[in-house]
């Protein structure tokens, strides 16, 4: 049976003949509101009616992950599909409704990184998120509604992948975006600021969730609501949900694993298990640079058995920043590195033409990455 509130926003329920594409949406009882003054109104309405409302911004590609592991389990299986609608199902537990994004960021791709290539998978991520629930109190949750805005929505001067000719109003968090990621894609957390403040804008969400595969992303976001003021939501209710992880080696899921061969795919926890080998030196007291070498060799024998078996694996980077204000940890170690500072250890690595990226967390982050 449909709650009073769900009946009260099921009015929006025709908005999911909305078409995208060359494919209609399949039928769905999740509200599609596919522009903005569709959603304010679906919103007000949870205003009035005095709701909670979670939000999950995604770019879509919700369950890539698990069809590129190659797990032989039923259960196996089932875990590595859920990992996409792990934040959604933290939100569901959290909030009266959970709104869920899909909108892949043109802002976000430099111009040498094909914005075609990206996954658009939107039957199959609404199939998903149609079987996401929860049970709060006998209250059956699911999720509330799908935001499915276009480009001239999000982008209403335009938008243009190269950053010298774009036009209009973008969101630069100074000194906090050229670290880590930001080293190799200078201008992508730009993008990513630029798209959150906007989907903020028009979402006004209680809460809002992100994983913490991508730490700097999710400190980053919390950061800008804090600096911008912003109520909904303000900064601690920007919640950073721990990476789901698969059961077997570790590997951090991903939509990015569906790039990778089965032999690919049989390396790429190799980061994992050098940020678990740097963090083991730095709980034990080592310093920060004996524990960046002790994962960085790892890795370089790893690159090395990869290759005799025809693999190209390559390091990107493995560093330690602080978790606040990102800038790298120089000659520290955990004892003299401050009481109850988080450390964000962090890495990448390229598996064949796949760019992999992991992060382990040590301390306890301001607002707490529950």
């Amino acid at each position: 049976m449909l709650t009073p509130i769900w009946r009260n926003l099921r009015v929006f329920h025709h908005a999911r003949r909305f078409t995208m594409s060359s494919f209609t949406l399949p039928n769905t009882p999740i509200p599609i509101l596919n522009t903005i003054p569709t959603y304010r109104t679906w919103r007000q309405t949870a205003f009035d009616l005095k709701k909670t409302v979670g939000f999950v911004p995604t770019m879509g590609a919700l369950h890539d992950g698990h069809l590129s592991l190659g797990l032989s389990s039923p259960e196996s299986r089932t875990r590595t599909s859920a990992h996409a609608s792990n934040t959604v199902r933290r939100s569901l537990q959290e909030n009266d409704l959970t709104v869920v994004s899909i909108f892949v960021n043109p802002a976000q791709f430099a111009p040498h990184e094909d914005l075609g290539v990206y996954p658009r998978t939107l039957p199959a991520d609404l199939e998903q998120l149609m079987k996401q629930q929860v049970t709060i109190s006998g209250d059956v949750r699911t999720p509330s509604a799908v935001f499915l805005p276009g480009v001239q929505d999000m982008y209403p001067s335009g938008i243009e992948q190269d950053v010298s000719l774009q036009k209009g109003t973008f969101v630069d968090v100074k000194g906090y975006s050229h670290q880590m990621e930001g080293t190799s894609r200078p201008h992508f957390f730009r993008g990513v600021a630029t798209i959150v403040t906007k989907l903020f804008n028009v979402v006004q969400p209680t809460n809002a969730y992100f994983g913490q595969k991508d730490i700097q992303q999710a400190l980053l976001l919390r950061r800008m609501c804090r600096d911008l003021l912003l109520a909904h939501p303000d900064a601690a209710h920007v919640h950073i949900v721990p990476t789901e992880r698969d059961p077997v080696d570790g590997l951090a899921l991903s939509s990015r694993n569906v790039h990778l061969s089965g032999d690919e795919r049989s390396v790429a926890n190799t980061l994992y298990r050098a940020l678990q080998a740097a963090e083991s030196g730095w709980l034990a007291g080592e310093t920060k640079d004996a524990c960046i070498r002790a994962a960085e060799m790892l890795v370089v024998g790893a690159v090395k058995d990869a290759a005799s078996r025809g693999i190209n694996m390559q390091l990107d980077y493995i560093q330690m920043n602080d978790a606040d204000t990102f800038e790298v940890l120089e000659g520290l170690s955990q004892r003299n590195s401050g009481d109850g500072e988080a450390v964000a250890l962090s890495g990448a690595v390229w598996v064949g033409k796949t760019k992999l990226i992991d992060n382990i967390v040590m301390g306890d982050l301001v607002y707490g990455a529950r």
